[in-house]
């Protein structure tokens, strides 16, 4: 029975748009070159995707557990946990979490000003979240606080301590120039109202640090906003649920400097892999990224022993199966013992949506583009010289659309194709062959790339007549439209691992 394939999933961010008269009523992904996201879907299958259901308008948390096969109306337990873990706090049952904005707020009126105190707050952040770290609770002596700096203007608190719950309101409005809201329980029960009382003083405890930090003085001093406020929102536990490889049969890895996903890996017991320079921002590596995933699909970097892969709090305790299939590979999992799945996050175009800037979502979505040319020439090379074969899945988790500044319920693009079908597309249309060539990333392919391949592509995986990757193009797509509950059962029909 042949390998299964290797399986590299690109998640932008974001990606879906509307139609913008700026741009001649075209959405920035029709207006982007793309020839390496066009190749994709002229390599292979199309569609329109809802990441959760049709008409919501999801948060990034949710829509990645649904694609990732968790379904989030019964495992969602609040985003504050995911993002805490993935800046770096432990998580054992019964603590708490949030998910926290450095923010700036009025005094006298008691106003949140603005919910983002800088984006360009990587080197302010950590120094605060430092003061805070620890703080005491008036009233709560047997409840400690952690704090961790996560990217931009975001930070992860968490409480430990007895008769917590995460049923319990934010303080955040969620608009500018609404007041700072008081914590509430959301159900009768007395560790609700317990923790709601908590949750009020942890926020005056944080503003009384920070009104007196020397940042905000010298902000203050320089005329920049404050940020004399930590917006407690999205209050979470950590979940208990299979690990990805138990559910779907692949070694997983992820490369997603934005902690809130990698925190979110980490309760699927997802590798999370480090490339240097990468962040959650505009101010990103990006080909750190593209070689960091492809380095652990190819085996450049083999995955970590496995022993111990179910340790984790959020592990199903119960699944011995599961680690034994970790200890030999597992199914899916590459030659050597290597991942079988590599997950990459791209944040920059989401922030072009929410900061309503139309012509840097177009630029951004190029810049991926040129990511994904990288991924392709890895990854065909790889399969050229007997290396696995390669399956690339794109998609977005949400829209956001420039002209709302927020995440929108519209349906997000969706292609999958097997590199080599890409690659065939890209040199085969005459459009896309002018694009690839002399770019650097495509100069110097080896001459037996286009010639007999070692390992022959089922062509079921082709099959559709879009060439364009784009909110239009994929509509006429073979996939249709579908929810994202459906990624993973198709991801895994196409690259040969069994269900």
């Amino acid at each position: 029975m042949a390998e299964p394939a290797r399986v590299l999933f690109l998640l932008v961010d974001g990606i879906g748009d509307v139609s913008i008269p700026e741009l001649g009523d075209r959405t920035p992904l029709e207006v982007a070159h793309v020839p390496h996201l066009d190749a994709i879907a002229a390599g292979g299958l199309t569609g329109l995707m809802d990441p959760v259901e049709p008409g919501l308008a999801c948060g990034s948390d949710t829509a990645h557990m649904n694609l990732f096969g968790y379904d989030p109306r019964i495992h969602y337990r609040g985003r504050g946990a995911f993002e805490s873990m993935g800046a770096g706090i432990p998580m054992a049952p019964g603590d708490i979490a949030f998910k926290c904005n450095f923010a700036t707020l009025d005094p006298q009126t008691g106003v949140v000003v603005s919910r983002r105190a800088d984006r360009r707050f990587e080197h302010l952040g950590p120094a605060l979240c430092e003061a805070l770290d620890g703080l005491a609770l008036p009233g709560y002596p047997d409840h400690t606080v952690v704090v961790r700096y996560a990217t931009e203007h975001r930070c992860g608190v968490a409480v430990r301590g007895p008769g917590l719950s995460d049923a319990v309101g934010d303080t955040d409005p969620l608009k500018d120039k609404l007041p700072l809201k008081r914590s509430e329980p959301l159900d009768d029960s007395e560790e609700a109202r317990f923790t709601a009382g908590l949750v009020n003083v942890l926020s005056d405890a944080i503003r009384a640090v920070l009104g007196g930090h020397p940042i905000n003085a010298d902000r203050a001093a320089a005329g920049l906003p404050v940020a004399n406020v930590v917006l407690l929102r999205g209050c979470g536990s950590r979940i208990r649920v299979p690990s990805f490889q138990r559910r779907h049969g692949m070694r997983p890895c992820l490369v997603a400097p934005t902690k809130i996903i990698a925190g979110l890996g980490m309760s699927f017991d997802i590798d999370a892999l480090e490339a240097p320079g990468a962040t959650g921002s505009y101010l990103s590596a990006f080909h750190a990224k593209a070689e960091t995933v492809c380095d652990a699909l190819t085996g450049a970097q083999q995955a970590p022993a496995a022993e111990g892969a179910e340790t984790g709090a959020g592990a199903d305790s119960s699944a011995p199966a599961d680690r034994a299939a970790a200890a030999g590979g597992g199914s899916g999992s590459g030659a050597g013992g290597g991942y079988g799945f590599g997950f990459v996050h791209v944040k920059a175009v989401d922030d072009t949506g929410h900061d309503r800037m139309v012509q840097n979502k177009v630029r951004f979505l190029e810049v991926v583009d040129r990511m994904v040319g990288q991924m392709l020439r890895r990854l065909a090379e790889a399969e050229a010289a007997g290396r696995g074969r390669y399956l690339i899945v794109v998609a977005g988790d949400h829209s956001t659309p420039v002209l709302f500044g927020d995440h929108s319920h519209e349906p997000v693009p969706f292609a999958i194709a097997g590199v080599r079908h890409a690659v065939e597309a890209a040199f085969k249309d005459a459009r896309r062959k002018s694009a690839w060539a002399g770019r650097p990333w495509v100069a110097g392919m080896p001459a037996e790339l286009f010639g007999p391949w070692p390992e022959p592509w089922p062509q079921a995986v082709r099959g559709d007549p879009v060439r364009a990757f784009d909110e239009v193009s994929v509509a006429r797509g073979a996939l249709g439209r579908f929810p994202g509950s459906q990624v993973m059962p198709l991801v895994k029909q196409l690259a040969g691992v069994a269900a």
